[in-house]
C-alpha cells in the first residue's frame, strides 16, 4: 500500500507543474514572487478583449471565460502598458492576429525608454526581442506584446539603469531562459528600482533577455500561493491555461 501511494504521488506530481511553479524569495534585500513556466508542458496565452470586444480587465473574468471549455487560469499577470481605453501601447498580437502595430520611435515614459522590446510566444517557445530588431525581421508570433524598457539584453542590463536610482515602484516583467522553452514571470513584493529588478531577472531567474511589463499597475494571479491581486482594470494579460479541477 505504501508503494502504491508513493507511485500515485509520482504520477500526480506533473499536474502541479502545469499550473506554474511559483514561490517568493529574497534577492539583494528585496522580496520577489516569481513563477517559472515550462512551455513544453504548459499552454500560455495573451488576453485583451472578450467576445463582445470589451476588455476583460480582471483575472476573474478571464478565468470565467475559460470555464465553459473545461479550463481555468493557471498563473497570470498584466502584460504591458495600455491607453485609457485599455488598448495596448505598441504591438499586440492575439491568436496570430495583429490588433495593434509596433512602435519603434523614442517617446515619453518607460515605454519610450529605448531599447524597449517585444515578448513573442511561438508554437515551439518564446522570445524577448528588442523592438527595432523585431520590426526589421519580424518572427512569427502566435501571441505578442510590446512594452518597455527592456530589462536585460543578451545578458546585459539596460544602459540607462543605475544602482543609485531612487525611482522605486512595485514592478513586474517577463524573462526567457536560454533555449526559449522556459520563462519567468516575476513581480517585486515591494518598491524597487529598475537596476535591482533587472538584476533579479539576470542573476536570480537566469533569463538573459527580459522585458519590463509595468509598474504601479503590477498584478499577479497565483492561486497556489493564495494570491489574486486586485486593483484598477488591466489591459493585456499574460497567463497559462490549465484543465479545470
Amino acid at each position: 500500500m505504501r508503494l502504491l501511494a508513493f507511485l500515485l504521488g509520482l504520477a500526480a506530481a506533473p499536474a502541479a507543474v502545469h499550473a506554474g511553479a511559483c514561490h517568493s524569495d529574497s534577492f539583494d534585500g528585496a522580496r520577489f514572487t516569481w513563477c517559472t513556466v515550462d512551455l513544453a508542458a504548459e499552454e500560455m496565452r495573451l488576453w485583451l478583449n472578450d467576445a463582445e470586444a470589451a476588455p476583460y480587465g480582471t483575472f476573474a473574468r478571464i478565468d470565467e471565460s475559460l470555464a465553459p471549455k473545461g479550463e481555468r487560469l493557471g498563473v497570470a499577470m498584466n502584460a504591458g502598458m495600455y491607453h485609457q481605453d485599455r488598448a495596448p501601447v505598441g504591438l499586440y498580437v492575439e491568436d496570430g492576429v495583429e490588433l495593434s502595430p509596433i512602435v519603434t520611435s523614442k517617446g515619453p515614459g518607460n515605454f519610450g525608454m529605448l531599447p524597449n522590446g517585444v515578448f513573442c510566444l511561438q508554437d515551439d517557445g518564446a522570445l524577448v526581442v528588442e523592438s527595432r530588431a523585431f520590426a526589421a525581421n519580424p518572427p512569427a508570433c502566435r501571441f505578442a506584446t510590446q512594452s518597455g524598457p527592456m530589462l536585460v539584453i543578451d545578458g546585459k542590463l539596460h544602459p540607462r539603469f543605475f544602482a543609485s536610482s531612487n525611482s522605486t515602484y512595485v514592478r513586474n516583467g517577463v524573462g526567457v531562459r536560454p533555449g526559449g522553452r522556459e520563462l519567468v514571470l516575476a513581480i517585486s513584493d515591494e518598491p524597487v528600482n529598475f537596476h535591482l529588478f533587472a538584476r533579479f531577472f539576470r542573476d536570480m531567474a537566469g533569463t538573459p533577455n527580459a522585458l519590463y511589463l509595468d509598474g504601479n499597475v503590477s498584478r499577479l494571479y497565483a492561486p497556489q500561493l493564495d494570491r489574486i491581486d486586485g486593483g484598477r482594470p488591466m489591459g493585456p494579460v499574460l497567463g497559462t491555461v490549465v484543465p479545470a479541477g
